[in-house]
This record gives C-alpha cells, sequence and structure tokens, in this order.
C-alpha cells in the first residue's frame, strides 16, 4: 500500500497475472474490531494525536476503530507523492508544528475484502516494526468516511533510486556500506517474522538532504507476516525485482534477498541484471536466470562483489544466502572486519535488555501491554505462535532455542538460559504469552507518553501523583511478582530525589533507561 513519500508508478499486484491468496489464509492476521483501551485524560505534555476522540464516533469498517477526522489534529499540506490507492501529502501535527507525511487511501478503492485486509496487514506491520532503526516510523492511523490516513515520520531526502540515477554507480566500499544497512533492515523484518515482498531503490528513503541522512525502507503494503515452511503463491513486487520462486507462485522469506541482489547489481553497474522491453521479457530473463557479468564495468569489479551478486541471485531459493549469511560474507565486511550491527535478531536484543530491568518496571510493562491495541500486537502475537510448537500457551527452553536458532541466531546453552530467565516474570521456567509481549514490546512503546501515563496511573491507586513503597507492593502482589525483596530498595533504584517515593518524573525516567533505540532519529549512519 504505501509509505511516506511514495513516488511515481506505485508498485501494485502485477498487471496481466491472475492474483491468488495465500496458501494460508490464516495469515492475514485480521484484526480486531476492539478499539484500544481507554484510560484517563493524560497530562498536558502528551501530543494532541493520542487523544481519544472527546465523543463516541461510527466504527471505522477499515480499522475497526472509532473513526476520526485526521483534519482536526494536522492540517494537510502539498501533495508529495502518488500511488495506485494512496496519496501523501505533507502534514503538520497542529499541536507542535512537526512536519508528518500523511498518506491517505480512499476507502472507494478498497473494492474487495482482500484489499481491505491489505490495509489492516499494513497498519498492523508498521506498529509491529515501528522503533526499528531504519524502518519508517508509523505515527498513527486514522479512519474517517472517505479514508484510511496513515501518519509516518517524514523522510525528505528523497529515493535512494534519485541518487542511483544521479551517481551512475556507487564505489564497492559505498556500496558495501549501503547494502550492510539495507540487509541489516531485512534481516531485522525477517527476524520479526515479516517478509517485505517490494524491495527496491524506490522504497528506501533517506531521512533528510544530509548528506549523513539515514536510509529508512518504507512501503509496506504488500508485506506480510510468515512462518517456517510457509508457501505464498500470489505474485506481487515490482518487475525487475521479482525473484523467480514468484513468477512459479511458490515462494517464501528468500524473494527479499533476491530483490536486494538485484539492487547490488544496480549499485555497482549502474543497470538491472534481467532486463527488456516489456515486462513479459524481464520475467523471462528473470526465469532463465543468466546474470551478465562481461559487460563494462564487471571486469574491473572485484571477485568478492561478484561473488556475493551470484549467491544473493541465486535461482533456487534453498541455495541462495539469507540475511545473517550476506552480513557474514567477506565483501560486506568494513575494513575487513565483522559487520557494524549486532547479527542477533530484534527479539534477542529486546530480550537481552529486558533482562536488565527490575520487577517494577516489569509489571509497568505488563500494564502497558493490556493497553496495547490488538493491531500493534499482532505481529508478536505470530512471534509467539510460531515458537509455541506444541500449541501450549507457553513457550519453554527448547522451543526458544529453537525459535531463536530458526531466525539465524547462535547462542550458546546458558546464553539462551538468561534470555529464559530474562523473560520469565513469575519464575514458572517457561514464557507464557504475557510475558513474552511484555518482553518483546518495551523498545518500540516506552517513547509513548499517553502509555506511560497509563501506567503511572495504574500504580497511583489514590491519585495523589505519586506511587508509594503501599502502592509498589501492591502492584507486584496483583502480578504475583512480590518475592519479599524489600520494597525500599525497589524504590530507591528510581527514587531521583530521595522522598521515599515516586513522581511522574522519575516514573518515566526509569521506563526510558537503557531504551537505547527510543528515538531512532538519533541514529545517524554514513552511506556515502
Amino acid at each position: 500500500m504505501g509509505n511516506c513519500l511514495s513516488h511515481g508508478n506505485k508498485t501494485k499486484k502485477t498487471q496481466n497475472l491472475d492474483i491468488t491468496t495465500n496458501e494460508n489464509p490464516g495469515t492475514q492476521n485480521p484484526i480486531s474490531t476492539n478499539a484500544q483501551t481507554p484510560h484517563s485524560d493524560p497530562p498536558a505534555a502528551v501530543s494532541a494525536a493520542s487523544r481519544p476522540p472527546a465523543n463516541p464516533a461510527a466504527i471505522g469498517p477499515v480499522l475497526g476503530r472509532p473513526m476520526e477526522d485526521v483534519r482536526s489534529i494536522y492540517t494537510i499540506g502539498k501533495e508529495l507523492g502518488r500511488g495506485q490507492f494512496g496519496v501523501t501529502h505533507l502534514c503538520t501535527l497542529k499541536a507542535t508544528g512537526e512536519q508528518f507525511a500523511c498518506k491517505t487511501i480512499a476507502k472507494r478503492k478498497l473494492v474487495n475484502r482482500e484489499d481491505i485486509e491489505d490495509v489492516k496487514r499494513e497498519v498492523q506491520i508498521m506498529h509491529h516494526l515501528t522503533g526499528q532503526p531504519n524502518i519508517v516510523e508509523l505515527k498513527g492511523a486514522y479512519e474517517d468516511k472517505q479514508s484510511v490516513h496513515l501518519v509516518m515520520e517524514l523522510c525528505a531526502g528523497g529515493e535512494l533510486f534519485d541518487r542511483i540515477i544521479a551517481k551512475g554507480h556507487y564505489t564497492e566500499r559505498a556500496a558495501a556500506s549501503l547494502l550492510r544497512t539495507i540487509v541489516q533492515i531485512v534481516h531485522t523484518c525477517h527476524s520479526m517474522g515479516v517478509v517485505h515482498r517490494d524491495l527496491k531503490p524506490e522504497n528506501f528513503l533517506l531521512l533528510s538532504k544530509d548528506e549523513n541522512a539515514p536510509l529508512k525502507a518504507t512501503d509496506f503494503g504488500l508485506s506480510v507476516f510468515f512462518k517456517q515452511g510457509e508457501v505464498f503463491r500470489d505474485i506481487v513486487g515490482s518487475a525487475y525485482y521479482i525473484a523467480p520462486e514468484v513468477l512459479k507462485r511458490r515462494y517464501g522469506p528468500e524473494v527479499d534477498i533476491w530483490s536486494i541482489g538485484v539492487m547490488l547489481y544496480i549499485l555497482l553497474c549502474g543497470v538491472p541484471p534481467f532486463w527488456a522491453e516489456s515486462e513479459h521479457g524481464i520475467f523471462n530473463a528473470i526465469l532463465r536466470g543468466h546474470v551478465d557479468f562481461t559487460s563494462d564495468p564487471w571486469p574491473s569489479i572485484s571477485v568478492g562483489a561478484k561473488d556475493l551478486v551470484k549467491k544473493m541471485l541465486n535461482s533456487d531459493p534453498k541455495q541462495r544466502l539469507t540475511a545473517f549469511q550476506v552480513l557474514n560474507h567477506p565483501w560486506i565486511k568494513e575494513d575487513g572486519e565483522a559487520p557494524d550491527t549486532p547479527l542477533d535478531n530484534a527479539v534477542l536484543n529486546r530480550l537481552k535488555q529486558f533482562r536488565a530491568m527490575n520487577k517494577f518496571k516489569k509489571v509497568a510493562l505488563r500494564v502497558i501491554a493490556g493497553c496495547l491495541s490488538e493491531e500493534e500486537i499482532m505481529g508478536l502475537k505470530t512471534m509467539f505462535k510460531n515458537m509455541d510448537t506444541d500449541n501450549s500457551g507457553t513457550i519453554t527452553l527448547e522451543e526458544l532455542k529453537q525459535g531463536l536458532s530458526k531466525q539465524g541466531t547462535k547462542l550458546s546453552e546458558y546464553e539462551v538460559k538468561q534470555l529464559m530467565e530474562a523473560a520469565d516474570a513469575d519464575g514458572n521456567g517457561t514464557i507464557d504469552y504475557d510475558e513474552f509481549i511484555t518482553a518483546t514490546m518495551h523498545m518500540n512503546r516506552m517513547d509513548r507518553e499517553e502509555h506511560i501515563y497509563t501506567a503511572f496511573q495504574y500504580f497511583d491507586k489514590d491519585n495523589s501523583g505519586f506511587i508509594t513503597m503501599e502502592e509498589v507492593e501492591q502492584a507486584l502482589k496483583e502480578f504475583g511478582m512480590h518475592d519479599g525483596r524489600d520494597i525500599k530498595e525497589i524504590i530507591s533504584e528510581v527514587d531521583g530525589d530521595n522522598d521515599g517515593r515516586i513522581n511522574y518524573d522519575e516514573f518515566v525516567a526509569m521506563m526510558r533507561k537503557g531504551n537505547r533505540e527510543a528515538n531512532p532519529k538519533k541514529r545517524r549512519d554514513v552511506f556515502m
């Protein structure tokens, strides 16, 4: 469907080809019709965008939430891009003057149930990935009588494709640096159970015009949740970047690596590897699978670069490199060293950080997890089900180990046990659904003021504006997490002014402490 700043001819499900649904229709992940859990009025610091509508509103048929006028919150400005379904405009948050991109999807263009499910899934996936570095952040989704509006961070630096055209090609060092970031993005998506299905230069935007502006992956309108071994059959994507198995209607997440391989080929030589005058001709070239390494500039390009392209454009998806393996290829490593990113997947990073939290913060996270809407946790729910192989409702040590292994993470027995202990809040030796959601959602939710305020209110039973020792003890008991530890010790870890109680500012500081990726905009990778 779309992104911030979608330009030019919008990707669509390929014309002149019959589109079928996925082999397992359950992966569509239909959204709950329940609205987000209501809570008390937030303080003035809370963004106007997060406030619920003042009066009860009709439930929108697409998002399944009360309808709301996006123009009451944002001023809609000039058009930035246009696609098959959506038009993207510059928009400004009235309360702060901050600028965003708003993609508007006309509901009259959603002609069948599949189109509606596509929009729902796009919102679910963007919520699921929000907070990850180098992935465009969804700020909010709104629905009125005519349209669905997705408000996203503004990527004002233009498309990667524009820079490729302007330069003709990158140096190998620049291409390797750029590819590292792109593959890291794909590794994150795959480890979080998402296959993009429409990777191409146009869907990587620069956050600003700055030379060192971070790259952001966008347009998750064709993305889907997947589980290990699942087969997809619908033909989607952009002609030059479609993998051969997509054309054969039997594929999985490996298609994203093929698409990046096509991008790498373009980055190194300026033209796509499979070329023809018509879409049909391009598809035939893709199915033949012959990659030209004889024309200029390929004779002067390193053996390592060609080796990586060949392994990413292997026509057999089972033999193709995974994102994890691409990051370990000698050519992609800077100065012959390891790639400049942790190879562990997003779930592992979240669980590691969660391990360092005290029980008080874990309870707060449980409260917040209960306030999240169905669409925000749909992706995490899918991941939990994939790991829970025996459908017991809990994840054992062995299931966690196998689940992480499938995502390309190599951990010792000791490290897996550490993760287990981190997420196992009640200490019963397994991770239940609530524990998993709480452990894995916290990184990209903690900077949302309304959720933090909701949690503070939960503890502050008497509405005094402070959380006392008695209130902490009561909350720990309610969640079965009071193990006799001195409550004073818990309070002292958070109580900045040493008055024996926790005020709102101290609570916010605790919730945000250690969340290194809470504001991905601060990340500044050098690409050029």
